[in-house]
């Protein structure tokens, strides 16, 4: 009677007012004098001085130090009397009705995060620990108290830099910790505990990630002492009021997958106890896992114990992430697989404190086996695409890139589906990942396939906000279909996609006809595409023109030097720009097909040729100095310097005006006599005595300028 008063005027309390018989209002007047005196609750009788302490607490604005304690520590005895003694009910309203949860979770807001000089975590975990008996008392308020335990214990200072702190107290602190949260656990019904400990565990997670050591290392303990619940909690779970305990087959938890995911990359702390506690956790998830193996197989469960013990021996005596990981492999559900690839995919990101080449090894493992590792490839092609924007290192970048393009071999049609889906137009991350793509011979033939496939899908026509015009999609027209040279080039001529002016997507577009050009048979039918590619030149696009003339280069390659000879020689007036550009990489490009060049004029186009490698000569002098090792290979040895510079006199006195012209400017020194470098007006100084003594002693040079373009 008296508790279903005390639920009239709890109700009462959270109803708006209303008017009442007087029947009514002689219930809820006898309510709240039960509610004053607390003594309609059965386990009043068993604490009567601490159910006092909890109601003046809560009641009274004084809430020092030592009334906190007496608070919590009177919970505490209050409800493991009650628990004890089987006197529950109504508890659940009690703890309603004077706000205790919410008194808790403010006390331990209210706790300094510098320092651990009193009891009240410790005392506050105690008390939650008790509550957490008594079914219902908890309900919907543990994440909250949970996240304020863990926000203030974890995020405290390294134990070394808190002052006087008594290790006692620290160590009693953590050990209320892991009490709570086998209590939480274990006190569940069977039908909560996998989303409670799946709560928990994702809680964690956030922890793992940050730059501190002591952070990570408390965070991974209380992983450990969870993952030690799901391997055992069979055994000991013990509620005598179910008739049945959830099985390891029964245990789904949807989070092991990130879980395993980063406690894999929390290996590679080895110096700190974080490495340790981690490999533990692993080892305790496994034999979860196997047992969840085992749980379906009949013949083999009789060896469970023994083959359990091995591998865990194997996974201690190895302890890396790559062993791990194929230790895991096929005891693993395809989503637990995709979620362990995606954390490593995450762990490349630049704000990641992971080890970057821990992560690369992992993801060498996935490409190597992508039918075991590469399933949900809608889920993982997502993935890159979110964060490969956020990935600087190159070689972390290209670690990420390759693992698309295994995905793109073995499931051409969901990557392209998914990147067109996920990407808005003129996303710079998708064209990327097209780009990798398309630097593969045998993969950009299948994803430009795949794509033409999806245009003809007139239902989605996805390409409409991804290509304006739809310069990709004709090139896979191009290059899918098997056309003779002739047809090709009619083709081509009608699409003209190097016209395309936008740099990202030229650049794109560029990308796949280098891939596609590597076959002998596509560079000869490409040859209609070669005044285009001169024409990109114009357009002034660093990254665009390098790959313009690495497509030129291998197309030449493949014509006939008589057909060759004319485009050589305007294409080398093209190059004289590029030879002295600012950009390394497009240097050396322009410098190597100039040299190629020079080799293919025949006949009349040979005199056209030496007319445009005079205009060259200065820039490949000054080259020869250039400080990128590859550009300077490109031309002549270093000591043959001296002897150009010599040779240069003679042209002072040819008979054509232009050369004399081109020799006055190649030794023309003299405004560089007051540069502001010491080493350059050295050299200065130096070239002209070289100057004025070869003209007074050395003969007319042997060497003709037909010789030295031929060099």
């Amino acid at each position: 009677m008296a508790e279903k008063l005390l639920r009239v005027a709890l109700k009462e309390d959270r109803a708006p007012q209303e008017s009442s018989s007087p029947v009514e209002s002689h219930e809820l007047c006898l309510a709240q004098q039960l509610e004053m005196d607390a003594s309609w609750l059965p386990a009043y009788h068993l604490e009567p001085e601490h159910v006092d302490v909890i109601r003046a607490f809560v009641s009274s604005p004084e809430k020092d130090e030592e009334r906190k304690l007496k608070f919590l520590t009177s919970i505490a005895v209050l409800f493991r009397a009650a628990t004890y003694n089987s006197l529950c009910q109504g508890l659940d309203l009690f703890c309603q009705r004077y706000k205790l949860a919410e008194n808790i979770k403010v006390l331990l807001e209210e706790e300094p995060r510098d320092q651990l000089h009193t009891a009240v975590w410790r005392s506050a975990m105690f008390a939650m620990t008790e509550m957490s008996f008594v079914e219902a008392v908890l309900e919907g308020k543990e994440i909250g108290l949970l996240q304020a335990c863990f926000s203030g214990i974890f995020l405290l200072p390294p134990k070394e830099e808190m002052q006087d702190l008594k290790p006692f107290l620290y160590f009693t602190t953590m050990k209320g910790m892991d009490t709570m949260l086998v209590a939480l656990v274990l006190n569940s019904p069977t039908s909560r505990v996998n989303e409670k400990m799946q709560s928990i565990f994702q809680m964690l997670l956030t922890f793992t990630t940050s730059e501190r050591a002591s952070v990570r290392e408390r965070a991974v303990g209380r992983m450990r002492v969870l993952s030690f619940l799901l391997a055992n909690y069979s055994s000991l779970k013990a509620d005598p009021n179910e008739e049945r305990h959830a099985s390891c087959a029964e245990m789904q938890m949807p989070i092991i997958g990130q879980l395993l995911g980063h406690l894999l990359l929390l290996l590679s702390f080895k110096e700190e106890e974080t490495g340790h506690l981690a490999l533990d956790a692993l080892c305790l998830l496994f034999q979860f896992k196997y047992q969840q193996h085992c749980a379906t197989l009949t013949e083999e469960n009789t060896q469970l114990q023994g083959d359990w013990e091995t591998e865990t021996t194997s996974l201690r005596t190895s302890p890396s992430a790559t062993h791990i990981i194929e230790s895991f492999a096929e005891y693993l559900q395809p989503s637990e697989r995709s979620d362990i690839v995606r954390v490593f995919i995450e762990a490349m990101t630049d704000s990641s404190t992971f080890d970057k080449e821990a992560a690369r090894n992992v993801l060498d493992v996935v490409r190597g086996n992508p039918d075991l590792w590469l399933v949900d490839v809608p889920k993982i092609t997502s993935c890159i695409h979110k964060t490969l924007g956020c990935i600087k290192s190159v070689p972390a970048r290209q670690s990420v890139e390759s693992l698309m393009v295994s995905m793109a071999d073995k499931c051409p049609q969901e990557v392209v589906t998914t990147l067109l889906q996920v990407a808005p137009g003129g996303d710079s991350t998708a064209l990327a990942l097209w780009e990798a793509m398309f630097s593969v011979p045998q993969t950009v033939r299948n994803i430009l396939k795949e794509l033409l496939s999806q245009l003809w899908d007139l239902k989605s026509r996805l390409f409409c906000t991804h290509l304006e015009d739809y310069c990709l999609v004709r090139l896979a027209m191009l290059a899918s279909r098997d056309l003779g040279d002739r047809a090709f080039a009619a083709t081509y001529l009608d699409f003209r996609f190097l016209k395309e002016e936008r740099p990202a997507m030229l650049s794109l577009v560029l990308r796949a006809i280098m891939t596609l050009s590597e076959r002998d048979e596509m560079a000869r039918k490409m040859k209609v595409i070669l005044p285009d590619l001169m024409r990109v030149l114009l357009f002034g696009y660093k990254a665009a023109t390098t790959k313009a003339l690495l497509v030129f280069r291998t197309i030449m390659a493949q014509l006939e030097r008589r057909e060759a000879s004319h485009i050589a020689v305007q294409m080398a007036e093209f190059l004289l720009p590029l030879l002295d550009d600012e950009l390394s990489q497009l240097r050396e490009s322009s410098i190597s097909l100039f040299r190629d060049l020079m080799m293919m004029a025949v006949g009349n186009d040979k005199r056209e040729m030496k007319n445009v490698v005079r205009l060259g000569l200065l820039p490949l002098f000054f080259r020869l100095s250039d400080q990128t090792q590859s550009v300077a290979k490109l031309k002549q040895d270093r000591r043959r310097a001296q002897e150009f510079l010599i040779q240069s006199l003679s042209y002072l006195k040819d008979a054509q005006a232009s050369l004399r012209e081109a020799a006055v400017r190649f030794i023309a020194l003299q405004t560089l006599a007051e540069d502001r470098e010491p080493s350059i007006r050295s050299l200065v100084a130096q070239t002209v005595i070289i100057i004025l003594s070869s003209s007074r002693e050395q003969p007319r040079p042997r060497w003709t300028l037909r010789a030295l373009c031929c060099r």
